[in-house]
């Protein structure tokens, strides 16, 4: 392991000398899951004590008395999510509204945020809810019987969430990690992936995005990248131009992750997907969260056995706030990563809400509470941005040439060799609840984007293919299977040709 000067951390959490162990981090692996907030799924983490960590490092989280008006002259209190509950893992009970618009009015209350901008106020979470709940209990499978707008203020706790919350408390927690941008799914997903959106904020304005990325930056200088989806194809392939014709040996499942963890061959740089759809495990509202607390125990077990554990950092996040409470106003200092003319007007200077985000090494104190040191604030492109500092690269935009990167939580010298998890139980669910027909939003969009390889259902010249109307999301994935079998069958054919020629 390279010599390094260590890196105190501050009752604040923040780093107090430049340099730090980075350099002993030759495996990235990160994981990013469904729309959660930071207080949905952490806050109470640190309630037991004040909000103040082992470290004596002050925690935000939450009180027990925020409130939000119900819009009947009432206000609704947060509450603790009881694992004796009816249904703990599907709360808040549906899906909270979703995208640009519904978060300008669970921060501001109005869809169209203030001109200039002020700080949110957080207030409207309980309306918006009650909003979305109006037209979505229309809709067969969408909310579980008996949710009331109310239960978007239900909080988890280490209780419900034992394996989060453990790797929390256990290692370190970031409180201050806030979604690239105040929206959906894909754009926070490729501001990950390429430090940009590209300037769209909406799920059904792109596709594919194609802006050069994290992939493509790493292997133009030697260094090497996997994706695992978890039982299919990995939606970022399909969806970030430049790596979709990448060869095959670059993509995966969660099995051939546990395989390469348990070799030690994992890539410099590993993305990992979990299943979607409402059987899946990526803890999208109102899938069933435990499933995805088995998903970050199996990482971790993975990672830990492995014979690279002490060279890896894993990340674990998630794309956006998905509707759920969180009570901290997100910072306006955000930096455009380029020039792209933002969607709906907006400007590309706003954060996201906050969501959680746990770091995880051996080199990590227990109870760490980690914040960047500067006003700028920890976000999704921080993950590049650390990335490049550690392999001497380039950014890719303006944003994550000014993101903090996140090499300062790694201060231990000597490795740990104790568990946090240790005789931690994984949380079941005896619950189930009817699926909503058809596929499910992301089952969809992988479809979308399998839709679009250039892989023709009849042979010749020409482009012919037909897609079919999926009845549920398993047809969805079958589908996308289907066409990147026949695509990189395509690329080998394609490569074999170059070889004799």
């Amino acid at each position: 392991m390279p010599k390094q000067d260590l890196v105190s951390i501050s009752g604040s959490g923040r780093q107090s000398v430049a340099r730090t162990l980075l350099p002993s981090v030759n495996h990235f692996v990160v994981v990013m899951l469904e729309n959660r907030s930071f207080d949905h799924m952490l806050g109470f983490l640190y309630a037991a004590q004040g909000n103040v960590s082992p470290l004596s490092q002050p925690f935000e989280g939450l009180t027990g008395n925020e409130t939000n008006p119900d819009g009947k002259s009432g206000q609704v209190k947060v509450f603790k999510i009881l694992s004796t509950d009816p249904h703990p893992y599907f709360m808040p009970g549906a899906n909270p509204g979703e995208g640009y618009l519904n978060t300008n009015w669970q921060l501001f209350g109005t869809e169209q945020a203030p001109v200039p901008i002020i700080p949110s106020t957080n207030q409207g979470f309980v309306t918006n809810f009650a909003s979305t709940l109006a037209w979505e209990s229309k809709q067969k499978g969408r909310v579980v019987p008996g949710t009331t707008a109310s239960q978007i203020m239900g909080m988890h706790t280490p209780q419900t969430l034992p394996i989060l919350s453990k790797l929390a408390s256990g290692f370190a927690v970031c409180d201050h990690w806030y979604g690239s941008a105040p929206t959906e799914t894909l754009p926070n997903r490729a501001f990950l992936a390429m430090a940009t959106s590209q300037g769209f904020v909406r799920d059904a304005s792109c596709k594919i995005y194609t802006a050069p990325s994290v992939y493509t930056l790493l292997e133009k200088n030697g260094k090497t990248w996997s994706i695992y989806g978890y039982n299919a194809p990995p939606l970022s392939r399909g969806s970030v131009a430049d790596i979709t014709s990448a060869p095959p040996g670059h993509f995966g499942l969660f099995a051939d992750f546990q395989k390469a963890a348990q070799q030690g061959t994992l890539a410099n740089y590993v993305f990992l997907e979990p299943a979607w759809g409402s059987a899946g495990n990526s803890q999208h509202p109102i899938d069933d969260v435990s499933k995805g607390e088995q998903f970050l125990h199996d990482i971790y077990y993975a990672l830990r056995a492995s014979p690279i554990w002490q060279q890896t950092l894993l990340i674990i996040t998630y794309d956006e706030h998905g509707g759920c409470y969180d009570h901290v106003s997100p910072p306006d200092n955000a930096v455009a990563p380029d020039n792209a003319a933002g969607e709906l007007n907006f400007d590309f200077k706003r954060f996201g809400p906050r969501v959680p985000t746990v770091l995880v090494s051996p080199l990590i104190a227990a109870g760490t509470v980690y914040r960047a040191a500067g006003p700028t604030p920890f976000d999704h492109t921080s993950i590049p941005a650390t990335v490049e500092k550690r392999f001497g690269l380039a950014s890719l935009t303006r944003r994550d040439a000014v993101a903090p990167d996140i090499g300062g939580v790694l201060t231990l010298a000597q490795p740990r060799k104790d568990d946090p998890l240790s005789g931690v139980k994984v949380p079941t669910n005896a619950a189930r609840r009817a699926a909503a027909p058809g596929p499910s939003h992301l089952e969809q969009a992988l479809a979308d984007s399998a839709e679009l390889l250039p892989v023709s259902d009849t042979p010749g010249p020409g482009y012919h293919h037909y897609v079919p109307a999926f009845r549920t999301g398993k047809e969805a994935v079958e589908y996308a299977r289907a066409r990147y079998r026949a695509y990189d069958q395509k690329l080998a054919r394609e490569e074999d040709g170059n070889r004799k020629v």
